[in-house]
């Protein structure tokens, strides 16, 4: 198996240098989607949070439909410590520096949410691990813990959102710069300009413009979810507005209740474009934000999806709980997964300001029938639950969460685990049984999304044990980690 990764490795590094001629990545979003079909993806996989010691790793997956051991895990890469709970991860190098022939898309950033360490990946044949940036050195010169996202830049640069500081107030949270080394070397915001709490961020260079997100503070969410620390301020509603590239916080948008808990920024990928949209986890809303004609930023909720009238349950009325959202290469459809509820849906956006249906699909959820919960009609008449397909055999497990799509946007993949806390909370058979991945067949005509029966990746037969799967990577880059300037 080894054998059979390094080789498809060398071929996709080969491939997309082949295609650029520059540097890594693709000169432009749409060249980006004639690349290479994605042969291997790498997923964040954890024990942490599970009952089970052992290290989190990195797994690599085969995802070539002409392959003995396509839909199955072919390589493991475990961490040297226990109780990291890796998460996101970002790319050393991206199409933001495809304009520099030197650079590489070569190690992969690994944050710790809970430990605090960075794990840099080498993924130029077998992966192995290249360097531990420590929690102690981070928090020594920055003062941040609580690592989450990770951006390439176009100067080399590394930059890593934190979501607060080592006792886990948000207050705290922040942008940690590396250099191209991975060495630590500051803050990227300038003094006094630190966000009113951390998620995710995504910069726009043509308009000189960065915005970052805001989920909670690590002292409320790493605790599981409670509603009172919603009531306490302790998560958060606000759109950070930073001058890209000097760090000074312009403007900061406050979305009120309907924005609670904002989670993925994505700008639309076209960089001359002045809008884009954020998932809001706990509002169940997707909101627009955009250019104004005074240059300022505004922002309205263009995508509301009603919360269920349900029995059985914490609350009588359950939000979608909007927890993951992407935008196809071209511009064309967005995509968000429902966590509580249980769907993917797929909407067209080619006028940015009309969302439209177009698919959806249901992979599991809250009220899925065998569930003790139960939602009621419209007319409060009847009850009903969502019956859920097998996929292989397999019952789905839980509801969907990340989700990474394929460059052409014909492929959709998906897992489903968010945060240990949180899924020991709310699907307690996930952490038992260990998480999954499926495969979305895209319609991108018309819309439409399929459920594709040949493909399951199944997490609970690891070799220590069931384990849960978290943010999908491709080695090419993707749409969740390539920006263009």
């Amino acid at each position: 198996m080894t054998t059979h990764l390094g080789a498809v490795l060398q071929e996709n590094t080969k491939a997309e240098n082949d295609c650029c001629k520059k540097g890594p990545g693709y000169a432009s979003p749409l060249d980006a989607m004639s690349g290479p079909r994605e042969t291997l993806l790498y997923v964040t996989c954890f024990y942490t949070g599970t009952g089970r010691e052992k290290a989190d790793y990195l797994a690599t997956v085969d995802v070539d439909p002409s392959s003995a051991t396509y839909s199955k895990v072919v390589h493991r890469l475990p961490m040297p410590y226990v109780g990291d709970e890796l998460h996101h991860s970002g790319w050393n190098a991206c199409s933001s520096c495809h304009a520099h022939p030197m650079a590489a898309r070569r190690f992969l950033v690994l944050p710790c949410l809970l430990s605090g360490r960075i794990y840099v990946i080498d993924t130029q044949k077998t992966p192995t691990l290249h360097k531990v940036i420590e929690v102690d050195d981070v928090i020594e010169k920055t003062g941040l813990a609580y690592p989450h996202t990770a951006h390439c830049l176009a100067s080399g640069d590394i930059m890593v959102s934190c979501l607060g500081d080592k006792q886990g107030n948000a207050q705290g949270s922040g942008f940690l710069l590396l250099d191209s080394d991975f060495n630590v070397k500051g803050r990227w915001e300038k003094p006094g300009h630190s966000p009113l709490f951390g998620y995710d961020f995504w910069y726009q260079p043509r308009h000189k413009i960065m915005i970052s997100s805001s989920f909670g503070a690590p002292a409320a969410f790493t605790k599981g979810f409670d509603l009172q620390h919603v009531s306490n301020g302790l998560y958060g509603r606000h759109l950070h507005i930073y001058d890209w590239p000097e760090g000074e916080l312009k403007q900061t948008l406050d979305l009120g209740n309907t924005g609670l808990m904002p989670l993925e920024i994505r700008f639309l990928h076209n960089p001359n474009k002045d809008t884009g949209f954020v998932g809001c986890a706990l509002g169940s809303n997707i909101v627009r934000f955009f250019k104004t004609s005074d240059g300022s930023w505004g922002h309205e909720v263009s995508i509301s999806l009603k919360p269920l009238k349900v029995q059985n349950w914490i609350l009588p009325e359950m939000p979608a709980a909007t927890i993951y959202i992407l935008i196809s290469l071209d511009d064309r459809f967005l995509y968000l997964s429902n966590w509580f509820h249980g769907d993917i849906r797929q909407y067209n956006i080619q006028d940015p300001t009309n969302p439209k249906l177009t698919g959806q699909v249901w992979l599991g959820g809250l009220i899925r029938k065998g569930s003790p919960v139960v939602a009621e009609a419209e007319d409060g008449t009847t009850t009903y639950q969502v019956d859920i397909l097998q996929v292989q055999g397999h019952q789905l497990r839980g509801g969907p969460q990340m989700m990474q799509l394929s460059l052409d946007g014909k492929r959709l993949y998906v897992t489903n685990s968010i945060f240990s806390a949180w899924d020991r909370q709310f699907y307690p058979e996930v952490v038992e049984k260990g998480g999954h991945m499926l495969q979305i067949d895209v319609d991108t005509d018309e819309g439409g999304l399929k459920i594709n029966p040949n493909f399951f990746v199944d997490f609970g037969p690891e070799p220590d044990g069931p384990s849960l799967a978290h943010e999908i990577r491709y080695p090419g880059g993707d749409c969740t980690s390539d920006i263009w300037i």
